[in-house]
């Protein structure tokens, strides 16, 4: 039996459901039967303690399986009961030998700057990576990597980097109408396009101890518009902390 346990996630649904299969030997060779559970860090800590009870009571006839995104929100007596298996994302070659099945049974046609943005957004979640490249196709069977960030609502990290490099040269003017343009062609929202800015200033070359400092601006920023702040206000004071940066730096600070 499997349940989700996002939807059925409460004590009853342990105590009845669960219980009942659980407690019932198996018909055939195998003594046991098996129960999963698929997002079981959304049951309630009542729900675990009561699936503890019957997970210990009933080992001869049922074995489970819970599945997790977040182990931690799984109580400390199931954790002790279980083994643990951890799966990491993949890895772009995997993604990408996976997606290209697809894309040739499919009739797809992409590029490898499409297969770039796929991996860009999606970091190795294969189901998160299909999702993207079904969104895209459904524009038209010619796939590239503007077609990519457009269907999923993120910036083009050129276009990121663009931005920020006109910033520290000092024309404000001009990464400004880059961030207008980004928001209205792509229609990203404020806390995206300050993760993008994020990665970028990361993967930039300028000064360790100016990382540091855009960091804590670029944080200060995100805080202001989680709280609900205008995102084109803030994120232009951004680009003005951008500027001061970029002086700084020139002048040796």
């Amino acid at each position: 039996m499997e349940l989700n346990a996002s939807d059925e996630r409460g004590i009853n649904v342990v105590r009845e459901t669960v219980k009942t299969f659980a407690r019932t030997r198996s018909i055939g060779e195998i003594p046991f039967k098996i129960m999963i559970l698929d997002e079981a860090d959304n049951m309630t800590r009542d729900a675990q303690q009561a699936l503890r009870r019957t997970m210990e009571r009933f080992t001869e006839t049922c074995r489970f399986i819970l599945i997790a995104n977040y182990s931690g929100k799984i109580i400390e007596p199931i954790q002790s009961r279980c083994a643990p298996f951890r799966f990491t994302y993949l890895s772009r070659d995997d993604q990408d030998a996976y997606l290209r099945r697809i894309i040739e049974k499919e009739n797809v046609q992409i590029d490898e700057r499409g297969l770039n943005a796929i991996f860009e957004v999606c970091g190795g979640d294969l189901r998160r990576a299909v999702n993207t490249l079904q969104a895209a196709a459904s524009l038209g069977k010619n796939i590239d990597e503007e077609t990519i960030y457009s269907v999923i609502g993120r910036a083009n990290p050129i276009d990121v980097r663009d931005m920020i490099i006109l910033a520290m040269k000092g024309d404000f003017i001009k990464a400004r109408e880059k961030l207008r343009d980004m928001i209205m062609k792509y229609g990203v929202a404020g806390t995206d396009i300050i993760r993008q800015i994020h990665i970028e200033i990361f993967r930039s070359g300028i000064p360790e101890k100016w990382k540091v400092r855009l960091a804590a601006a670029i944080g200060e920023t995100d805080f202001r518009l989680i709280q609900g702040a205008e995102d084109e206000v803030q994120l232009s004071a951004l680009l003005a902390r951008l500027v001061e940066a970029g002086y700084e730096i020139q002048k040796g600070g």
